[in-house]
């Protein structure tokens, strides 16, 4: 799997070993020890400069095992992108499956439902032992990436290895490892360099001293390999030698006072304003940091620096990218902030506008924000928030928009809308009324990326697909968003989506089928997938109401093929057209067909509740019809409960609440817990069942879904018991067995107690 090969981004960097420079110092009997050990996982923890990237190239040389490497950064703290770069590097052993590439593909994988035991079965699938590499953990502070490497431990095959280096503890349960003998750990007193070690270290960096100035500077900076390193620069370039790193030790607060007045005071000027001018950079080329500091021949500066200094990284091969090493830049930019802080944000800001002209937009993002370029910001945030969203980046699109307070939502209310959306689609309905508020009657700032002229037919799309006033104001909502949106606009076809709905929820079939085959055609146009599997399925419905089979059958066929071909079978509107599916299948006698269906959107509903009643409603009742239809009582009661308390929350939904009336009878006549009991699991049931496959304790999924503990204990007792189960791991089995989760080689919670 390379950047070519995936229908996501990568950066071909990050996945590439680090070159060893020559002259460094290995720790042979660290690396030796790393080598004999049988454990699934190594952790190499000390602060930033104890050579912990050198000592895992060194070992990667010196271990007969391939070794799989991710260097990680700040733009990884989302879910699925960590996922994805552990899947590209796994790749880089042995071929990673299609199906792994299609669970990171798009919105619509869920992370503990099929990405992780995707990722994980193909990580337990290599059939030679090997190193997984993920250098600089510290950089992903997100618990939902640090429970993904938890679970993916689970996974490692015999022989092989994760390897993690970090600066910090990361949050994972490694106490608990360490009992069970899972892991060997790495930290600072075995990275420290004696003075054998450090005389190398010096002499490579064109240094020799006395054996008494040795013995003297290593005892000083504790045998520090960055101080040492720093010590070296300073006297090769006229500093004194080793008095001066009295109290100079890899965690003092002196470090940066010696770092200016030892180092930077004796480098020419040129390159000491070089160093620090660029160190706003997350990564540098020739051409960002001409940009950057307004002159030229960069490039061959970056050469000579990557060739003399340590502190500078090769990102590749070509000598084309560069960072600093960590420590290194953070001296650097702590003395820039303390020397020139006026500087900091122009010179962000001419990053920013150098990635913008170089299609570099997500990276622009982050510097015009470090600029304070909050108008630029937000309209590129504007511009990129539905291309991630459909490419199921939306924990980064998440964390973007967290920069805004209210008052700054109000002034670009296209990104308050934006963030309402995104509240609506994972359940957090509060919260989406709440942002949709705040974009309410306000004035963009900036111009819109549609070209509307005002948020309010934005606004309008929203709340017609929240349906707040009932059927009626969302047809009224769609209307006006429709007399306002140009014709070009990427809301026209799910406003035409909604009002579609409305039209049908209210019987006028005939304005219903024009708005929706409407939605078909500009939704195709448009690359409006979603918009368009959803009308389709509306489509199938109207059809079968009217008794017709084909054209139901032809309509399920064609929204079907949409969610497959845009990976899109586990999002949450696509759980319309796997019930479709399932009503037309019964119809036509294929009930394996038809029960597998319904799994599938069973597998959906935790994702969906009031946010969009229609929605939601709609789904459960053709679950109620369909389980009805198998004679599964049980399950036709939980669901149609269920979408009665969506009912009671928004009790204006035209024809639905007729046909839940309707269905309330003939379940009520209904009795016996049926064939289905499984398919009993409540929302709330769903939502936890995928955690009890995984590590986590039931306290600590309690912290996950933000629920009590005696809840989650409640919940999982009452799982057990509708899926026939007596323990933790055997109700994942089950689950498994009946298509509620996916196929996992690895029961990993068999050693848990029910309490978990």
């Amino acid at each position: 799997m390379t950047v070519t090969d995936v229908p996501f981004e990568l950066t071909e960097a990050k996945l590439a070993e680090p070159l060893v420079r020559s002259g460094t110092v290995a720790k042979a009997d660290v690396i030796a020890e790393l080598c004999a050990a049988n454990v699934p996982l190594a952790t190499l923890i000390a602060p930033a400069g104890y050579g912990k990237t050198t000592l895992l190239a060194r070992w990667a040389e010196a271990d007969p095992r391939p070794f799989a490497w991710v260097a990680l950064d700040r733009r990884d703290d989302d879910a699925l992108v960590f996922l994805r770069y552990i899947a590209a590097a796994i790749n880089r052993v042995e071929p990673v499956p299609t199906e792994v590439v299609d669970a990171l593909s798009g919105p619509g994988g869920s992370t503990w439902s099929n990405r992780v035991p995707r990722v994980g079965r193909a990580l337990a699938a290599v059939e030679h032992p090997f190193v997984l590499v993920l250098d600089d953990l510290h950089a992903v502070a997100n618990p939902s990436c640090l429970d993904v490497l938890a679970e993916l431990l689970q996974y490692v095959p015999a022989g092989s290895e994760i390897a993690i280096a970090s600066r910090e503890e990361p949050a994972l349960p490694l106490a608990r490892w360490r009992a069970q003998g899972r892991v060997y750990e790495i930290g600072v007193a075995d990275l420290r360099l004696d003075e054998q070690e450090a005389e190398l270290l010096l002499a490579a960096a064109g240094v020799q001293l006395e054996a008494s100035e040795l013995a003297e500077l290593t005892e000083r900076t504790e045998g520090w390999p960055a101080g040492l390193y720093l010590a070296a620069l300073s006297m090769r370039a006229g500093g004194a030698s080793s008095a001066s790193t009295e109290g100079f030790s890899g965690d003092d607060r002196f470090v940066s006072e010696y770092f200016r007045l030892e180092l930077l005071s004796r480098l020419p000027t040129a390159e000491a304003q070089f160093l620090k001018h660029t160190s706003v950079l997350d990564r540098m080329s020739g051409g960002l940091c001409d940009a950057v500091l307004q002159t030229t021949g960069s490039a061959a500066v970056l050469e000579t620096l990557g060739h003399t200094n340590g502190f500078v990284v090769p990102l590749d091969r070509r000598g084309e990218w560069y960072r600093y090493h960590h420590l290194f830049g953070e001296l650097l930019r702590d003395e820039l902030e303390r020397s020139e802080p006026e500087i900091v944000r122009s010179l962000s800001g001419r990053a920013m506008a150098w990635c913008i002209a170089n299609d570099l937009t997500e990276e622009a993002v982050v510097y015009g924000h470090a600029a304070g370029e909050t108008d630029t910001v937000a309209g590129l945030i504007d511009v990129l928030t539905l291309p991630l969203y459909y490419d199921g980046r939306r924990e980064t699109v998440e964390e973007w928009l967290g920069w805004f307070d209210d008052d700054q939502l109000v002034q670009y209310p296209a990104l308050a809308v934006y963030g309402a959306w995104f509240h609506v689609l994972t359940g957090r309905p509060a919260d989406a009324e709440r942002w949709l508020a705040l974009a309410d009657g306000a004035t963009s700032a900036i111009p819109l990326s549609d070209g509307s002229a005002t948020i309010e037919p934005w606004v309008a799309c929203l709340r017609a697909n929240m349906m707040p006033d009932g059927v009626e104001g969302s047809l009224a909502d769609a209307n006006r968003a429709l007399d306002q949106l140009p014709p070009e606009s990427g809301w026209v076809p799910v406003t035409l989506l909604i009002r579609g709905i409305a039209h049908m929820l209210l019987g006028a079939t005939d304005r219903a089928t024009a708005d929706l085959e409407a939605t078909v055609e500009q939704g195709l146009a448009a690359g409006a997938i979603e918009d368009v599997f959803v009308a389709q399925a509306h489509l199938a419905l109207l059809a079968l109401g009217n008794g017709l089979w084909t054209e139901a059958g032809q309509r399920v066929q064609a929204a079907q093929a949409l969610v497959d071909e845009a990976g899109l079978g586990d999002y949450s509107t696509s759980a319309i057209v796997h019930v479709t599916a399932a009503r037309v299948s019964l119809h036509e006698g294929r009930q394996e067909e038809a029960r597998a269906d319904l799994t599938h959107a069973h597998r959906l509903r935790p994702l969906l509740d009031e946010g969009l009643p229609w929605l939601t409603t709609r789904v459960g009742l053709e679950l109620t019809r369909a389980h009805l239809a198998l004679a599964d009582a049980a399950a036709a009661r939980t669901v149609l409960t269920e979408t009665e308390r969506v009912l009671e929350l928004r009790p204006h939904l035209g024809s639905l609440v007729d046909d839940a009336k309707e269905l309330r009878e003939l379940v009520a006549a209904t009795s016996g817990p049926g064939g289905a009991w499984a398919m009993s699991l409540t929302g709330a049931e769903l939502r936890l069942l995928p955690y009890l496959a995984t590590y986590l304790t039931f306290p600590e999924i309690a912290s996950r879904l933000f629920i009590s503990r005696n809840t989650v204990k409640t919940e999982a007792v009452s799982i057990y018991r509708k899926l026939t189960a007596s323990s933790r791991s055997e109700a994942v089995e089950r689950a498994v067995e009946v298509g509620l989760l996916e196929s996992s080689i690895f029961p990993s919670p068999a050693n848990l107690t029910q309490d978990g």
